[in-house]
């Protein structure tokens, strides 16, 4: 079944929950509490990537991370770090880190292919056209689905110049970077394209702005709970579509989905 990626933002400006999970020790509860739900790997970040976030000190990022993986790893937890940046990185997989997940796909920091080459990590690969704070001006697509794909395909290759096998590389597609609402419609319909790569793939749709644009009605604000069950039903339809896993807030809504799902395909 398709695999549930639990996430620690440990940070206090994350879009969803900042600040919650500040504390090294409520990052640890928080996330023994995703694990029990079910999630197969955890993802701990340190620098928030909502749209407008400011870039964090590299040695503040590591001081907020490092703890938590160092100790979910020593319980035997798999572990991914969430990070733009390649000593970051470095640094996580040697407190334990399994994967190292690059929303940027390695264009954020130059360095980041070839020290995760060194590593022996995975990589995630995500879409990425620019940082946070303009990326919407880059929102312009004829076929976002198809256009998605082959920036994927040319970071995949990137990475591969840089010693990292096909075999150890993730793709993920960007929902909600440097996309408007329609188009992250659109990659969602045409998740085909980015399957048919060849690679794994991750999908982040959780409880983010264009799920609380479809839900809105009369500008009236969408709660956390309404956020979690469009993402527990967009979680489902990516697994239909071939997914390897889903990376999401709430990680008991979306295994129910996955189970019905599972069940319903015999």
């Amino acid at each position: 079944m398709t695999g549930i990626w639990g996430i620690v933002n440990v940070t206090p400006d994350s879009f969803s929950d900042g600040g919650r999970y500040r504390d090294t020790g409520m990052a640890l509860q928080h996330a023994g509490r995703l694990r029990l739900a079910g999630a197969t790997v955890i993802d701990v970040g340190g620098e928030s990537t909502r749209p407008g976030a400011e870039r964090v000190p590299v040695a503040e990022e590591q001081a907020r991370v490092l703890p938590v993986i160092e100790a979910l790893t020593e319980g035997g937890i798999p572990v991914s770090i969430d990070t733009l940046n390649a000593d970051t990185a470095v640094a996580a997989v040697r407190a334990g880190a399994r994967i190292v997940n690059d929303v940027s796909g390695g264009l954020a920091d130059e360095r980041m292919l070839e020290a995760v080459a060194e590593t022996g990590a995975d990589i995630v690969l995500g879409h990425w056209r620019g940082p946070s704070d303009d990326m919407y001006a880059k929102a312009s697509y004829g076929r976002a689905a198809r256009e998605v794909a082959g920036e994927l395909r040319a970071r995949v290759e990137a990475a591969a110049a840089a010693g990292i096998a096909p075999s150890r590389v993730i793709v993920d597609p960007g929902i909600g970077f440097a996309k408007t609402g329609a188009q992250n419609w659109d990659v969602l319909r045409g998740l085909d394209e980015i399957v048919a790569l060849g690679h794994r793939v991750l999908i982040g749709t959780s409880r983010k702005r264009f799920l609380a644009e479809t839900l809105a009605v009369a500008d009236v604000q969408v709660s956390e709970a309404r956020r979690d069950l469009a993402t527990a039903v967009t979680s489902a339809l990516a697994a239909r579509a071939g997914v390897w896993a889903v990376r999401v807030h709430d990680v008991a809504s979306t295994r129910d989905a996955l189970t019905i799902a599972h069940a319903w395909e015999g």
